[in-house]
């Protein structure tokens, strides 16, 4: 066999080897990572191979109608800050040097995301994206940031009062524990609290809490305001999260009937709730996802508002707080716990 001759048989050779190298190194790049980070979920709730949590759940299941299976065609992180939004800095580097190609994050995680990369793709699972200063507009949001919003307009704080002055019809004041941060948009909130408290005959309270030592002096407050019920208001919605069994307690403790956002107030041991069914908002952010790792840019995704509410009323502390709720009332309400 001459020089050239063998000089081909060992490039073919080289290359029949190598194909298949190729190929599995190939597959390896297929395979996406992606990572949800959870602002107050408890770590023993995200645990493998069946993590409790109704949030994971409904976004895993989000996945897998969407043909996403986790350990198969792809890998899902779950990570969590356990209400202590200082954290989120460093689960956010951990994330970038793995890396993953799609982070889904609160309002929180997301601006630390965005400051740990300014290229891995974000999307929003529940928060004032354009308040933030996140996104241009929810119809064009800017960068690596889409998915979904949490805010459900002014409107929703009417009815959040007019819910707890239907279920006690004889309040009259009210405690509003706030959480918020300072700027325009809490200045515009608090009017409108002002504004609806006025149409339903109903004076308010305001009481300040911004951090998890500030609620021994948030109750204390309360308590010098003799009010008749109270309603959670503010933009730190994770302090409250994080700190409910203390604020439910509190609420039981003084006999206060107190309307909360999310159903886990009530699940909790909270008389009611009326917000945005977040299960579902998690839910639909992995159409987010799945358009992402299929090419789409966040840039020209839009933001989607929701557009699932959902009423939540606790018969076993309406009983114990001596309340009976109206039939019409209780009719309306999607889930009544017993």
């Amino acid at each position: 066999m001459n020089r050239r001759c063998l000089c081909i048989v060992v490039v073919a050779l080289c290359l029949l080897l190598a194909a298949p190298l190729a190929a599995e190194a190939q597959q390896i790049k297929k395979t996406p990572r992606i990572a949800f980070i959870f602002a107050s979920t408890p770590e023993a709730e995200l645990a493998r191979p069946n993590p409790t949590s109704r949030y994971a759940q409904a976004f895993l299941e989000g996945m897998r109608q969407l043909g996403w299976i986790d350990g198969q065609n792809i890998t899902i992180e779950l990570k969590t800050v356990e209400g202590h939004p200082e954290r989120y800095a460093a689960v956010a580097q951990e994330l970038v040097k793995l890396p993953v190609d799609v982070v889904v994050t609160p309002i929180s995680g997301t601006i630390a995301t965005r400051q740990a990369s300014s290229r891995i793709p974000i999307v929003l699972a529940g928060g004032a994206l354009v308040e933030a200063g996140l996104a241009l507009s929810l119809a064009h949001p800017r960068g690596t940031v889409t998915g979904l919003a949490a805010a459900a307009g002014p409107e929703i704080i009417g009815k959040r009062l007019q819910l707890l002055k239907e279920a006690c019809p004889q309040v009259s004041r009210v405690a509003v524990l706030l959480s918020n941060l300072p700027g325009p948009m809490e200045e515009a909130t608090r009017m409108q609290w002002r504004e609806d408290a006025r149409t339903l005959g109903l004076t308010l309270a305001p009481v300040e809490v911004t951090a998890p030592d500030g609620f021994e002096t948030a109750f204390a407050s309360i308590q010098r305001a003799r009010v008749r019920a109270m309603v959670l208001g503010g933009s730190l919605g994770q302090l409250f999260w994080a700190n409910r069994r203390k604020i439910i307690e509190f609420a039981a403790k003084e006999h206060l009937p107190a309307m909360y956002w999310d159903r886990i107030f009530a699940e909790s041991g909270g008389l009611m709730s009326y917000g945005p069914d977040y299960a579902d908002l998690t839910r639909r952010a992995a159409s987010y996802v799945d358009k992402i790792l299929k090419g789409a840019k966040p840039a020209d995704l839009p933001v989607e508002q929701p557009t699932k509410f959902e009423l939540v009323i606790n018969l076993k502390t309406a009983k114990a707080l001596g309340l009976t709720i109206p039939p019409l009332l209780l009719g309306r309400a999607d889930d009544v716990i017993q």
